[in-house]
């Protein structure tokens, strides 16, 4: 089966700007894989997506989707690909029933038993004039056709936005779903906590450039508690080292390291309590710290 997308060194400058908006941006999604793409507001995710669909040609490099080339290839990369805009644009007059009607047309039908699946599991208001409904029904009828037709590729971008907890539930499940059938599915989202939930991997840009890429089970050993641990004489560090009940991670001054256990915490505390500490402070590991590694210093 082809990739779900590849995109090999895309690059983007805006008119005559000397700074690139997304600079040799290489990385894929496999099929059945969930890509979590993180970034502050302007990294360039929203660049990312455009190019990929060609809404934007790239100023170099390349890309494709399901084997296809995103340029050469679009309108066919278009037929497999079920998108989600961050701020969706419907047809404000019509019911979402004559929309998805229509956009299944336009797809040369979809499974309508599936498609029903869908609409009862969003409780979604197809019978209502698109105008009359709220963001977060509006939203779930932008979910129902980027799903509805089963693609290959899914490219979401802040998909739960406006969505209460139950609806993000169904959303989570139905990603899962489309995740088994083989989608490849790149989920762009400022929600740290959804994205550790649902991604399989996810990739952090910053000005335009990829600067992480990491399985969601491999981030900081999630769950497992990490300590920074301040000793008073710096022969400690050198020590602790050799003690199998933990694992150095960082050493962050002459005196000063973060580890964490390689089992129970007991026997770790039992190590440490060996040398006279002058601080020590334990933190959870999880997506929001790696994320707020790279943009804490970030307005």
């Amino acid at each position: 089966m082809a990739s779900g997308i590849i995109a090999e060194k895309l690059t983007k400058y805006y008119g005559h700007e000397k700074v690139a908006a997304l600079d040799s941006l290489s990385f894929e999604v496999q099929p059945g894989e969930v890509y979590g793409y993180l970034g502050a507001n302007g990294a360039g995710k929203s660049t990312t997506i455009r190019l990929l669909l060609n809404f934007l040609q790239p100023s170099s490099g390349t890309a494709q989707i399901a084997g296809l080339d995103i340029v050469k290839d679009s309108v066919e990369v278009k037929k497999r690909v079920g998108y989600l805009a961050g701020d969706v644009a419907l047809y404000q007059k019509t019911t979402g029933r004559e929309l998805l009607n229509y956009l299944a047309t336009l797809q040369g039908g979809v499974d309508g038993t599936y498609r029903k699946t869908l609409e009862k599991r969003f409780e979604a208001e197809v019978d209502k004039p698109i105008n009359t409904l709220s963001k977060g029904n509006r939203q779930k009828i932008g979910i129902l056709q980027a799903l509805m037709h089963q693609p290959n590729v899914l490219i979401l971008d802040e998909p739960t936005s406006g969505l209460d907890p139950l609806m993000q539930e169904a959303f989570y499940d139905s990603i899962r779903e489309a995740s088994d059938r083989g989608t490849a599915v790149l989920m762009s989202s400022h929600n740290l906590d959804e994205t550790q939930r649902v991604c399989d991997r996810i990739g952090i840009i910053k000005h335009g450039k990829l600067i992480r890429e990491q399985l969601v089970s491999d981030i900081s050993s999630l769950g497992v508690s990490t300590f920074s641990v301040t000793f008073r004489k710096h022969s400690a560090v050198d020590d602790i080292k050799k003690e199998k009940s933990l694992k150095l991670l960082e050493q962050t001054d002459s005196n000063a390291v973060k580890l964490q256990p390689t089992g129970d915490i007991a026997p770790m505390l039992a190590a440490l309590s060996k040398y006279e500490i002058v601080a020590m402070k334990s933190q959870q590991g999880d997506l929001e710290n790696e994320f707020l590694e790279f943009y804490g210093d970030d307005k």
